[in-house]
């Protein structure tokens, strides 16, 4: 018998060994790091999430951002890190601290692609982005254009440059390559002050350049959110149509109905390029030729074609919201397709291990009638002993009271436990599906659908957002973590996603919550 036992675990090893054999491709984890949110990031992110499924190799995208918090980056990048990515894609909010973040993740061997800005010094595998240099230099070359009209009424123009944050790299070649394109010509007064990204602080510098008697001719503002607040100042001023404004990012919505409106005189789109940097990062993890300095082009948008330029960006970025809805249902139907193949696969093992079965029978059976012949000359020494008053009371010794016995426990609360355990388990993996709950608690996806929908009236996908939403509840009403941070937690790739679930199930925003519980 024993050798029965031997063969057939060879057998079903071997199976196994098989079945492991035909599991899914690797799956890459790309990390993304974002220094802030708003319209031109939401884009960026948006493309990096279309395209993690354009490609062959199998590709999960996780986002988070720092909300212009260098401390919380840093925070974030170590916790990216930790969950076990491949590759660190990263936009620092400034050059310097972030440098020593990105030296830790590359220590321990992962590849880093700086996006959008770089980080104080070259510790980086590779750059990806639009040049903010010739940004600057577009736009300032404009500016003379437009100066030198101002000149020839006998007006010698006063240009005003309001930086954002100087401390990030973005700022300083923006700021290099608009310099440049103004040097020699005396022509014009420059005026440059520093600002710090916000439309806020722009109105204000804006408002005291105005105030203290030298009216600006021309205001260039690092981006287009600050633009707004150039315009703010003029309206608040009384000096409206009379100050040229340009911006940089011409993202619709912002800097490209602002140019057709008449509020700005013109814009720069400044590519994003989120397609590239997952195909570049695909490069770096298999081992791909790649270029270490990858520049995306850029285009200066004049009232002359910004509504060719809006109209084909709107279509893009609606076409790419349409890919990204695409493929969550397309999640939804491979996860049918997986479990299908995997049910194919199982029917191969069983017929084996049926075969296998029948053999083990066979040789069983001869076995069994020599234990029968044996076990015949035990019974009658058996019935003695159960029989002989004495073996009853050294019987009685051995039995367990039934009231000391552990309560039954039904089939659904058994499976109830097992599945809690599981979600708890594996909560923060924003890629769990439905196929690994299955599988933890032996059930198809169908099975689990049923199942789950006849003790809960959930589905498993409903149940899984339920608990993940009330984890986040817990860890905002107890902990000091931020947004973000708990979002990530619990499981969700984005704050935003978190916070809009939270309120429908709670009917309040998360800072709500924190705030009327007092958690600091």
């Amino acid at each position: 018998m024993r050798k029965i036992i031997v063969h057939t675990l060879f057998y079903i090893s071997a199976v196994v060994m098989l079945f492991a054999s035909c599991a899914g491709k690797e799956t890459y984890r790309i990390g993304v790091s974002q220094c802030a949110e708003g319209r031109w990031r939401e884009k960026v992110n948006n493309e990096m999430l279309a395209a993690q499924h354009l490609y062959e190799q199998d590709v999960k995208v996780t986002i988070a951002s720092a909300h212009d918090d260098t401390q919380l980056q840093v925070r974030q990048i170590d916790s990216l890190v930790n969950t076990g990515i491949d590759l660190l894609v990263v936009a620092p909010n400034e050059a310097a601290p972030i440098a020593v973040a990105i030296e830790r993740v590359r220590k321990k061997g992962i590849p880093v692609i700086c996006f959008d800005r770089k980080v104080k010094g070259d510790n980086y595998t590779a750059f990806i982005g639009g040049s903010n240099v010739e940004a600057g230099h577009a736009i300032g070359v404009n500016v003379v254009d437009v100066a030198n009209g101002i000149v020839a009424a006998k007006h010698k123009p006063l240009v005003l440059e309001v930086t954002a944050l100087m401390s990030s790299s973005p700022a300083q070649e923006r700021h290099e390559g608009f310099a440049k394109a103004l040097e020699g010509h005396n022509e014009l007064d420059y005026v440059c002050r520093e600002g710090d990204w916000s439309s806020e602080t722009t109105c204000r510098i804006v408002k005291e350049q105005i105030e203290s008697g030298r009216l600006p001719d021309i205001v260039f503002c690092h981006n287009d959110g600050m633009a707004t607040g150039a315009y703010k100042a003029l309206v608040e001023t009384g000096t409206e149509g009379k100050i040229y404004i340009y911006g940089i990012d011409g993202m619709p919505d912002e800097g490209l109905d602002y140019v057709q409106f008449g509020h700005q005189l013109a814009s720069y789109v400044y590519p994003t390029g989120g397609g590239e940097i997952i195909r570049l990062a695909l490069n770096i993890l298999t081992g791909k030729p790649y270029e270490r300095e990858n520049k995306l082009d850029g285009i200066l948008v004049v009232r002359e074609n910004v509504w060719s330029i809006s109209t084909t960006t709107k279509e893009l970025m609606r076409q790419n919201e349409n890919l990204v809805t695409i493929q969550d249902k397309l999640e939804d139907y491979l996860g049918l397709y997986n479990t299908q193949h995997k049910a194919f696969m199982a029917s191969i093992v069983l017929i084996i291990l049926l075969t296998v079965a029948v053999i083990a029978i066979w040789r069983a059976y001869v076995l069994s009638q020599r234990a029968i012949k044996k076990r015949q000359a035990l019974n009658e020494e058996e019935t003695l002993f159960y029989t002989n008053p004495d073996s009853r009371k050294v019987r009685k010794l051995f039995k367990t009271p039934t009231e000391e016995l552990p309560a039954p426990k039904s089939q659904n609360t058994i499976f109830a436990e097992t599945l809690n355990d599981a979600i708890r388990k594996n909560m923060s993996n924003p890629s769990l599906k439905m196929e690994d709950l299955g599988e933890t608690v032996g059930l198809s996806r169908v099975q689990l659908y049923r199942k789950v929908k006849t003790i809960t009236g959930l589905s498993p996908v409903e149940l899984l957002r339920q608990m993940r939403l009330q984890q986040g509840y817990v860890l905002l009403s107890t902990t000091n973590k931020t947004v973000q941070e708990i979002a990530h937690e619990v499981g969700f790739a984005t704050p935003g996603y978190f916070s809009k679930c939270f309120r429908e199930q709670y009917g309040k925003y998360p800072m709500e919550l924190r705030n009327s519980t007092n958690v600091t």
